[in-house]
């Protein structure tokens, strides 16, 4: 067993509109089973257990860039659009957040009996790793959700979430897990992830029922009880700064949307009729499905995509959602009769965006883009919890220039 890293948010309440709500259910599922297309549901586990593209999927989705809602809202708009069809997917999400926590347990014997997993293990596997996050370690958070996902092969991840009313934060733990027999014969127990300096030791916790049920951490090697903890660690302000912001990578995407000539690519031909601002969607969700995990460091950078319920860094951009959406669904369905020239394409995005991003060298210029993406937000659809975006009162908008 492996706990993958976690995240600290800026605590945020309130609720996601109903139609940002179904677009992401819509966009999340379609990115799912993309995944799932090129490089199977154990992708899948693999990058929800990660803190830096979870965070950078949420964005992409149109939740606020960093806030603790993304945590609940992704993973409700997930077991919205998975659960239906987990049969063919091979991919059930259980647990929730608040009461739909504790129907987990249930939820995962229901499951087992469907797949004839061992339902008891996974109930166990659920409980301990909500001990360890709750009890073990003690750093104020008091968790309120917890998400299992699990395949119908038995590999499962967890997203958890607690919070500390103190703080005025919440801390996102993720977990993940090859099949195995047992907790006490496991040789994966412990904190993984990149070095960042900081350094967790479970046999110093206090805990000792849930040390001892994890596994005989005094029999084992000490090397493999302390491992290093892969966290990151977001702002409070709310609106995207350019320290946010990788922007030689957003430059070249913008480069690549809106400048398409500068690129000679035949695989564009195949997105033939899609405008530039939907093309600058479809890279970062291109990104989010096929790119690396080096790529998912500056995770506000994906919010360029359909930006952000409450307007940071601009409102959510309806007509261009629903275009990202339609593209994709579209390349999924014909890539499953043996036509994945339209996928291909889309995958192609993130490939021409880093080639294009080698030599790019852009000036300062986020404020130019946000301006940019305000001004022109009701062209697209806009909207906001506060409502429609209104035409801008000047005239004429800036020029942006990237270069």
């Amino acid at each position: 067993m492996a706990r993958t890293g976690y995240a600290d948010l800026p605590l945020h309440y309130g609720r996601v509109p109903q139609w940002l709500a179904e677009r992401m259910s819509l966009l999340g599922g379609a990115v799912v089973e993309a995944i799932i297309l090129e490089y199977g549901k154990s992708e899948v586990l693999k990058r929800l257990s990660d803190p830096l593209w979870f965070q950078s999927f949420g964005c992409v989705l149109g939740m606020d860039w960093h806030s603790s809602g993304i945590t609940t809202s992704v993973m409700g708009a997930l077991k919205k659009a998975v659960n239906p069809r987990a049969k063919d997917l091979g991919i059930y999400i259980c647990g929730g957040r608040g009461k739909h926590s504790r129907q987990t347990p249930n939820e995962l014997l229901a499951v087992a009996s469907k797949t004839g997993l061992d339902g008891e293990l996974l109930v166990r596997s659920s409980k301990l790793a909500a001990k360890v996050d709750n009890t073990s370690i003690q750093d104020g958070f008091q968790l309120y959700l917890h998400n299992f996902i699990v395949t119908n092969e038995g590999e499962w991840s967890i997203v958890q979430q607690g919070l500390n009313d103190s703080s005025g934060m919440a801390r996102r733990y993720h977990w993940h897990s090859t099949q195995f027999q047992s907790y006490l014969n496991s040789p994966h127990v412990g904190v993984t992830g990149e070095n960042q300096g900081l350094i967790l030791n479970l046999a110093h916790q206090e805990a000792s029922t849930t040390r001892d049920a994890i596994v005989k951490l005094g029999e084992e090697n000490p090397d493999k009880m302390i491992s290093e903890i892969r966290k990151i660690v977001l702002p409070r302000h709310h609106e995207v700064m350019a320290s946010d912001v990788n922007m030689k990578r957003l430059g070249a995407i913008l480069t690549l949307a809106h400048e398409r000539h500068l690129t000679d690519f035949e695989s564009m031909l195949m997105l033939e009729g899609v405008g530039p601002r939907a093309i600058q969607s479809l890279t970062l969700v291109s990104e989010v499905i096929y790119g690396s995990p080096t790529r998912f460091n500056d995770p506000a950078r994906f919010s360029f995509a359909h930006g952000g319920k409450d307007g940071h860094p601009f409102p959510v951009p309806l007509k261009v959602y629903d275009e990202t959406i339609n593209v994709l669904k579209t390349s999924i369905e014909k890539a499953k009769i043996g036509n994945s020239e339209k996928q291909k394409a889309i995958k192609d995005l993130s490939t021409m965006a880093m080639r294009l991003e080698k030599n790019f060298q852009p000036k300062p210029f986020l404020d130019d883009i946000i301006q940019r993406e305000r001004e022109e937000s009701h062209k697209h659809g806009g909207m906001t919890v506060f409502g429609k975006a209104q035409p801008p009162k000047k005239d004429k908008p800036q020029q942006l220039n990237l270069f």
